[in-house]
């Protein structure tokens, strides 16, 4: 059994809120670049250089990509031979956030109760995820979640027999109404199978999958490719202006279902899609 303090945790916490805020991930900024070289339109390639050059002052500058830090999205890999010592490990998160966004001067966005819109004035709670693990380490994976893309998330209860076309509708559907909101280009997420609550938790995991690397299963990968391009006939582009690069990619996971159900969750996020882990 292998003990790991809650001081290594908060300080954890603290410093992934504050990097996955600042740092563009490698993987996006190669899209990005990749994207504004093969734009066509003139003012879709100025946005992306735009997104860019904001990416570059932002890690230059060690200041935050965007205003809206977002609420503070964790999931954990616990794995099942470490033994907490010191505190609570949802406390111990819960600090490493309220660390992480004071000392970063980060936006805190959270408020108390949904109705009575009381700030809490230190961007916590955290909406955490847990998964117990084999092994003697601890994974944690942050996705700081802005609401500009988050309230254009949509989650919807198939039928089995609407089969993978009204999947396909509702994807396409789900990025229509979205428009230029989410500030593209985005990236989607997108969660099948389950039950209501876990076709959503899938669809968010999704974007944490670089989306340099495609869906091991080639059926999936072959639909990941075709609701990307789809998504970029639609002339959305960039910022909303228009163009051909609506989205940087398209994640797809999956989850065994029950035979009467067919969930299907979009996740659709920013083109920064914010993330950072650290293993302890």
């Amino acid at each position: 059994m292998r003990e790991i303090d809650v001081i290594e945790i908060i300080e954890a916490v603290k410093k992934i809120c504050i990097d996955s805020n600042h740092y563009l991930s490698k993987d996006i900024r190669n899209v990005l670049n990749k994207s504004k070289e093969e734009e066509t339109f003139p003012i879709a390639k100025e946005m992306l250089e735009k997104i860019i050059l904001n990416s570059n002052i932002a890690e230059k500058e060690n200041m935050p990509m965007c205003q809206d830090t977002g609420m503070a999205v964790i999931f954990v890999e616990l794995g099942q031979d470490v033994h907490v010592v010191g505190g609570n490990l949802y406390d111990a998160i819960n600090e490493g956030v309220r660390k992480g966004y004071e000392e970063g001067y980060l936006r805190k966005s959270v408020v108390k109760d949904p109705i009575n819109r009381v700030n809490t004035g230190d961007n916590t709670p955290a909406v955490i995820h847990l998964d117990i693990v084999p092994g003697d380490k601890i994974k944690i994976v942050i996705a700081p979640k802005g609401f500009g893309s988050e309230n254009m998330s949509r989650i919807k209860m198939l039928k089995p027999s609407d089969g993978v076309q009204g999947v396909k509708d509702f994807i396409i559907e789900t990025v229509k109404l979205a428009g230029p909101n989410p500030c593209p280009p985005i990236i989607v997420g997108v969660g099948i199978g389950g039950t209501f609550e876990k076709a959503a938790e899938i669809s968010k995991r999704a974007l944490l999958r670089n989306i340099e690397q495609r869906n091991e299963n080639e059926f999936y990968r072959e639909l990941e490719d075709e609701m990307l391009r789809k998504i970029n006939e639609l002339g959305i582009g960039p910022q909303g202006f228009g163009g051909k690069t609506t989205a940087l990619g398209v994640n797809i996971e999956v989850f065994p279902t029950h035979i009467a159900g067919l969930p299907v969750a979009v996740n659709i996020s920013c083109h920064a899609t914010r993330h950072a882990e650290v293993i302890l």
